[in-house]
């Protein structure tokens, strides 16, 4: 459930990072659709975010995981899924 201010929910298992939840809330669309999407979704937007070996690969995620979500994505595409579920 969506909480006021900068507050959003994080995942079933993992929590919001701060870079990401930047990111989602600098995007209107982004930040509706984060609202609307399941727990288990958001836990797998924010493992798939945070995976990554290397900072850059981080960024590189969190500018698209965001394009994704603006489009209308609830969950990361061509991704096995979170293993910590």
């Amino acid at each position: 459930m969506f909480q006021s201010g900068a507050q959003l929910s994080g995942g079933t298992v993992h929590k919001l990072p701060d870079d990401f939840r930047k990111a989602i809330l600098s995007v209107p669309k982004a930040k509706a659709l984060w609202q609307d999407i399941t727990p288990l979704a958001r836990n797998e937007w924010i493992c798939w975010v945070t995976s990554g070996a290397k900072a850059e690969t981080r960024g590189i995620r969190i500018t698209k995981g965001i394009s994704k979500m603006r489009a209308g994505m609830r969950r990361p595409c061509c991704w096995a899924g979170c293993a910590h579920r």
